[in-house]
């Protein structure tokens, strides 16, 4: 490949990105959340219960920040606080996956349908790289946030 093929798709994907921001600040909105609560959310979904600490340790916020977090959530009944078994003072936040799924599932109904329709029209060759792709993104990113969160 050569250096403008890559320049290319380097553009391409920072757009991406940024046509995903702003979808998903527009469905939080929508939702009656800021779009980075309603991303914020989406880790409760896919993680379940934790504690405060882990969400702020999953999202990179302060504890503090963490705790407003929660209190929108909370207020919106979205997820409740739960004394952990054996130690009151651990504090286990607890989606309401249901209700979540109520408030967000209707706003991403027309997209999840057309990009499904989207992902049907490649081809099982073309499925595969895009897999590896994002996979290796994936795992890219990963490694660039650890290995920035651990400097100084």
């Amino acid at each position: 490949m050569n250096t403008e093929q890559v320049t290319h798709l380097r553009r391409l994907s920072q757009q991406y990105a940024y046509s995903a921001l702003q979808m998903h600040e527009t469905i939080g909105r929508k939702a009656g959340l800021s779009g980075t609560d309603h991303k914020y959310l989406g880790f409760l979904i896919q993680k379940g219960a934790m504690t405060a600490g882990e969400l702020a340790n999953l999202t990179g916020l302060t504890t503090g920040a963490v705790t407003g977090l929660i209190d929108r959530f909370e207020k919106k009944q979205l997820v409740k606080r739960q004394f952990a078994e054996g130690d009151r003072r651990k504090v286990i936040i607890v989606p309401d996956i249901d209700k979540i799924m109520a408030l967000l599932a209707p706003l991403y109904a027309d997209f999840r349908s057309a990009s499904e329709q989207l992902l049907a029209s490649f081809s099982a060759q073309e499925m595969q790289v895009i897999e590896n792709y994002f996979v290796r993104a994936i795992e890219l990113m990963n490694q660039e946030t650890e290995k920035l969160n651990t400097q100084a």
